[in-house]
């Protein structure tokens, strides 16, 4: 019997449209005169996907009672009894009542398939198991419901139902997803704008996935050999070197620029073993490749070049990052083209970064004028040619000599020297002169084969031979010199424009010039160490025993201290230079910090300014009315009757107690201005603190709604603190909502933070004042100056920073205003007795 096809429509949340749309598909089908039926679909009360089912046959459900519920489940031998040719399975995640066939509804799509019978399924990306933990950090949410990898990907055709984000959001306040009463907790829960995102980039990314591995199929399949590059794929190349880093960075940036671009490193090790990298190295590559979101392979091959390549095709790679080569001129001279050479021929369409880095040249640093104008590898070189090229040349000359090519025999030579000298600079083409000089009067002048010269002009021109082979090298060794001035000049240049500019970088501006020495003057390390000893920065490991190079720095501010050697005359005045402009960097940083420094004694004036304010007028009135009424009660000259004596008691008690709870905020806000702020942290029952807040306040029930979460942890907070934050906030949602609706306080938790959502639907605050809210002494919609100081919130924000959580304003849905108070969930060992 030929199996039934399966057809699995993949949402990144619930509410996305995918039971819609396989109904939908169901009754066109069903136009089209197919035998479709409903085998079990969930509408959860929606309108729209209830209305979608009229007209498509449903096979009846079966009812489960389990611990005295009646549960309906898919009746999985009815729809194989009805053999349809089409079945609808909606929630391919579900799990069956105890009792049932299977004990996972996936598994009863496995026995339609397998009858022959095409199932058209919805399943969420949360769902998948391998995604299982990442969407739980994500939202905070464990999802005990799952289905194996290998059933969806099995699937004969997977499509992503997608609706943005924030449409999402929009159908969710509308009400067309869940029911009123649960549109607030899951717009400020699960159905984040963030979270949404997040879910909706990890279904497609899944997707895409999956037809990646469909593609490579194919293509297997059909034996094609070519890359087709889809999507960028980086490979890096990894030996093990101290350039690993360089490139992963390099192919991480690359694979950044284009849109679901991935980053592989590969390591290639010989089959005999005999190639090892550095086992350390490449585990610490290993982890730098992770924490970049790439992927890790190691492959065996003795041929490494043409193995990376093949791995690159293998992964349908787009481009191919190699380090240039470690080795020495003379090394590549001497054993071939390197691997970055031989990849370039192979790669074909796949394109190869090759990529330079500290390990091929070396770091900055600045060229040497002391010692020969030419390294010693060059002069040595222009001896072997000198030892080698003379007596070639001789038995060449020999083999082809006559009376009449004296001539081009001393041109012969004299080119030799040419040749010499611009290999090896002065000496080696000295030697080749004097070597050269000798064998003409050995080998071509008469008498030969003696060192005897009969003709007075030979010798003449065997002296101005000599002449002017040496004249011709002492001009290439000039030139040299020169050439390595200019570089010395160029890096000079280059130091002193990066120093220049290091110092318009602020804070790493030390650091960097630090840094930027050591490399320059190749010290083997560098540190800036002020007046009291403390090092301020430093740059490589100085070794015990290293000559030490102590500068001051900016009129005994610092001290400049250069480990591993000597500087010359000409280094010194170039880090005069360098100690000058590290000198303005750390009045740079001082001036900083006495710039903030003076930032907080202004913003600590301008506390004191608004707090005499506030005292001059709202500590003012409640004063002079409790001064009115005890005077009143003491005076001897007015008789008072027992009500009027009761009235100036109240008068008195009002206004003393409104004093001392503006003072009481007074010393809370200097507190928390002043970071002293005293908090006693334990596992707090978030529930007891609402009723205890609400009682506070007097708010009955048509005031204000509960919803608390009963299976929410113990936050860990101060319970007098997070009270004070409750009221204050719950005074305010409730003195802006409209009279006729409801301040809501909730609870929630999201992974390991506890919420408590304060929702009212009064006027809102809008976005860019949001920040003002918080300030000392502000009153919005407030103009009297009868309602306090403005500290409710201030205090509020402190106090949960204070205890380790946050206070943070959200737009209603509808309108209005959230204040969520975000804590810590305390610790099992805080809340085991």
């Amino acid at each position: 019997m030929k199996r039934g096809r399966l057809r699995v429509l993949l949402g990144a949340a619930p509410g996305v449209g995918k039971t819609y749309e396989m109904l939908e598909e169901g009754r066109r089908l069903q136009g089209d005169g197919r035998d479709v039926v409903i085998a079990v679909v969930e509408t959860h009360g929606r309108a729209a996907t209830a209305a979608q089912t009229a007209g498509l046959p449903e096979v009846p459900r079966r009812t489960v009672v389990h611990r005295g519920v009646e549960l309906t489940e898919m009746d999985l031998d009815a729809v194989l009894e009805r053999r349809p040719s089409l079945a609808l399975v909606d929630e391919l995640a579900h799990t069956n009542a105890p009792g049932s066939r299977h004990d996972k509804r996936w598994q009863d799509v496995d026995d339609l398939l397998a009858a022959g019978i095409d199932v058209i399924t919805t399943v969420n990306v949360q769902h998948i198991e391998s995604l299982n933990d990442v969407v739980q950090k994500i939202t905070g949410v464990e999802q005990r419901e799952t289905v194996p990898d290998a059933v969806v990907r099995g699937a004969d055709q997977i499509e992503v139902v997608d609706l943005a984000p924030a449409s999402l959001r929009d159908r969710l306040a509308a009400g067309h997803v869940y029911p009123a009463e649960r549109i607030d907790a899951a717009l400020s829960n699960y159905f984040r704008l963030g979270n949404l995102t997040a879910l909706r980039e990890l279904a497609l990314l899944w997707l895409a996935d999956e037809v990646d591995s469909a593609l490579k199929t194919y293509r297997a399949e059909h034996g094609i050999e070519g890359a087709w590059q889809a999507r960028e794929r980086v490979v890096v190349t990894l030996t093990g070197g101290p350039e690993g880093e360089t490139l992963l960075r390099r192919g991480a940036r690359i694979a950044a620029r284009s849109a679901g671009g991935e980053l592989l490193a590969v390591h290639v090790t010989s089959q005999d073993g005999l190639r090892q990298a550095a086992p350390g190295a490449l585990a610490a590559q290993r982890a730098l490749v992770e924490s970049l979101g790439g992927t890790y392979h190691q492959v065996v091959g003795d041929d490494v070049a043409r193995t990376l390549v093949e791995f690159a095709r293998s992964v349908n790679a787009s481009q191919l990052v190699v380090g240039v080569s470690r080795r020495g001129r003379l090394a590549a001279a001497l054993t071939g083209p390197g691997i970055g050479a031989t990849v370039i021929r192979e790669s074909g369409d796949i394109d190869v970064h090759i990529v330079t880095h500290a390990a091929a040249g070396g770091r900055f640093a600045l060229p040497r004028l002391t010692g020969g104008a030419l390294s010693l590898k060059r002069r040595v070189l222009g001896f072997v040619v000198a030892v080698t090229g003379g007596p070639l040349l001789s038995w060449l000359l020999l083999s082809t000599s006559s009376d009449e090519s004296i001539t081009a025999d001393v041109l012969a030579y004299q080119l030799l020297v040419v040749i010499v000298a611009l290999v090896g600079g002065i000496w080696p083409a000295l030697f080749a002169a004097v070597l050269s000089g000798f064998t003409l009067d050995f080998l071509f002048v008469d008498p030969l084969f003696t060192v005897t010269i009969d003709d007075p002009a030979h010798a003449l021109s065997l002296v101005l031979y000599v002449v002017i082979a040496i004249l011709v090298s002492y001009i290439v060794d000039q030139a040299a010199r020169r050439a390595r001035a200019a570089r010395r000049a160029l890096a000079e240049s280059e130091l002193l424009a990066t120093v220049a500019g290091s110092i318009l970088r602020g804070e790493s501006a030390v650091p960097a010039l630090v840094s930027r020495t050591r490399e320059a003057f190749g010290m083997a390390g560098v540190r800036l160490v002020d007046a009291s000893g403390e090092v301020l920065a430093t740059d490589g490991e100085p070794l015990r025993g290293d000559a030490v190079v102590a500068i001051p720095v900016g009129a005994d501010r610092a001290t400049l201290e250069l480990h591993g050697g000597d500087l010359d005359a000409a280094e010194r005045r170039l880090l005069d230079v360098i100690v000058a402009q590290l000198g303005a960097a750390i009045e740079h940083t001082d001036l900083t910090e006495t710039a903030r420094e003076a930032g907080i004694l202004a913003e600590t004036d301008h506390v004191r300014t608004a707090l005499l304010s506030a005292v001059s007028h709202d500590l003012r009135r409640p004063l002079a009315a409790a001064v009115a009424a005890v005077g009143g009660l003491r005076a001897t000259d007015v008789r008072l009757s027992e009500s009027d004596r009761a009235e100036l008691l109240a008068t008195a008690d009002e206004s003393l107690h409104t004093l001392t709870a503006l003072v009481t905020d007074l010393l809370d806000v200097s507190r928390v201005q002043a970071g002293v702020l005293a908090v006693s942290l334990a596992p707090v029952d978030a529930a007891d603190v609402v009723l205890a807040a609400v009682d506070e306040l007097g708010l009955g029930p048509d005031s204000v709604e509960l919803a608390l979460d009963p299976d929410l942890p113990a936050v860990s907070a101060d319970p007098v603190l997070l009270q004070r934050v409750l009221v204050n906030v719950l005074a305010n949602a409730a003195r802006h909502s409209p009279t006729d609706t409801r301040v809501r306080v909730a609870t929630s938790r999201l992974a390991g933070t506890a919420e408590i959502r304060v929702v009212d639907h009064g006027p809102g605050v809008e976005p860019d004042r949001r920040s003002d809210m918080f300030a000392p002494f502000q009153r919005f919609g407030d103009t009297d100056n009868s309602t306090g100081l403005g500290l409710g919130l201030a205090l509020s924000k402190g106090f949960a920073e204070g205890m380790g959580g946050t206070l943070a304003p959200e737009d209603t849905p509808g309108g209005g205003l959230t204040m969520v108070i975000a804590l810590p969930v305390a610790s099992p060992e805080a809340v085991a007795p």
